[in-house]
């Protein structure tokens, strides 16, 4: 019973925490690109620099960090403009949307898997913690 209040009192302090972090924390426009360029470079996507006034113009016109669909003669195209870090636009059709959908997937899982260990890791070090202890665990 000791270890159960134990554990109660820290490990839902610790996941409230770990809530509360998570709500706070946002990404910068940059970090958020950073995520996202390479999968689209990875997924087929071809990267465009607005390296004239008037493509650095039309960039500032076009959603920020957000893929769009657009119709570019009769093809569906998918563009992300980015006038943050790399002040460029990434462009790719279809087969590179649902490539870079399946590689923000594995990301995704791959990311939940990580969160997954790490919150077992801790949760078995706390409980190696109070076994090191036994009888003589201290009232924390």
């Amino acid at each position: 019973m000791r270890y159960a209040n134990w554990f109660t009192r820290h490990g839902s302090a610790a996941g409230f925490l770990l809530l509360a972090g998570c709500s706070l924390f946002r990404l910068s426009p940059q970090q958020r690109a950073a995520q996202v360029e390479p999968m689209l470079a990875a997924a087929g996507f071809r990267m465009l620099a607005a390296d004239t006034p008037e493509k650095a113009a039309h960039l500032h016109k076009l959603p920020p960090l957000k893929l769009t669909p657009r119709k570019h003669n009769g093809q569906v195209q998918y563009a992300y403009a980015d006038p943050f870090a790399c002040h460029c636009l990434y462009v790719g059709n279809e087969q590179a949307y649902q490539q870079y959908q399946r590689l923000a997937l594995d990301n995704k899982i791959a990311d939940e898997e990580r969160q997954a260990a790490m919150m077992n890791q801790t949760a078995a070090t706390e409980m190696d913690a109070v076994d090191f202890w036994g009888p003589f665990a201290p009232a924390f």
